[in-house]
Order: C-alpha cells, then sequence, then structure tokens
C-alpha cells in the first residue's frame, strides 16, 4: 500500500505537471518569436541605413504574430518608412543582396506622401506559437 500511495499521487498530479511544461513552453516560444521580429527589424534597418546613402528613416514598425490572417501560425512581420532621392527599381536592386522582393512576403512601396515603405514578413522560429491562433 505504501508504494502505490507515491504512484498514486505522481499520476494524479501528472496533468498538472504536462500543463506546466507546455504553458513554459509556449512563453518560450513568444519570447523566441519577438526576439527574432526585432532582431529582423533592427537588421532591416542596418541594412537601409548601410544601402540607400541618403536615407532619413521616418518611422520603423514590428509585430509578431499571425500577421497574414491565412491560418493559424505566427509570423515576424518588419516595416519601415523611410525618404530618399533613389526611385523603387534602385532600392530594390541595393537591397537584392539582403531580400528576395516576391510582392507578397518581401516589397517597396511608394506612398502617396511621396515617402517609400519597405515589408518584411518571415516565418518566427516558433510558428505553431499559441501567439498565431
Amino acid at each position: 500500500m505504501k508504494r502505490l500511495k507515491p504512484l498514486a499521487v505522481f499520476l494524479l498530479s501528472l496533468p498538472c505537471i504536462l500543463a506546466v511544461i507546455w504553458v513554459a513552453g509556449e512563453i518560450f516560444g513568444m519570447y523566441a518569436n519577438h526576439m527574432a521580429t526585432r532582431k529582423q527589424t533592427s537588421t532591416l534597418e542596418e541594412h537601409l541605413e548601410r544601402e540607400i546613402p541618403d536615407i532619413e528613416i521616418i518611422r520603423l514598425y514590428s509585430e509578431t504574430g499571425n500577421t497574414s490572417g491565412t491560418g493559424n501560425h505566427v509570423e515576424c512581420l518588419s516595416s519601415a518608412l523611410f525618404s530618399t532621392q533613389m526611385q523603387k527599381p534602385d532600392i530594390e536592386e541595393r537591397l537584392s543582396k539582403y531580400y528576395i522582393f516576391d510582392e507578397w512576403s518581401c516589397y517597396v512601396d511608394k506612398t502617396e506622401d511621396g515617402y517609400y515603405i519597405i515589408y518584411v514578413n518571415t516565418s518566427a522560429p516558433f510558428p505553431d506559437n499559441i501567439e498565431g491562433h
């Protein structure tokens, strides 16, 4: 009987233990995904400043989550609003060594105000994290 009691306690507490492990894994995944987005945004800023000599970055934006709304997965979205005298094809040419411009996950657009905006959207390191649901 004394041997069965510890086993029974373990078996009864196993669902709680597994739930705590699952929640800890989700929290770790969220943290890692947000860190990846911050790194992607800072790298985008570095690439822009390195490749476009007369750039003036107006605003940087980043978002972690289900940014496309096409399913339950997590993405890292980074964008920058900037001004330059360069034209869109020249900007894309200079940045093509870092990014593949496919008009869906990475593209440059010109706004009505004459500014440019670049979007970079990649999959997160933990794409099946709860944050994407």
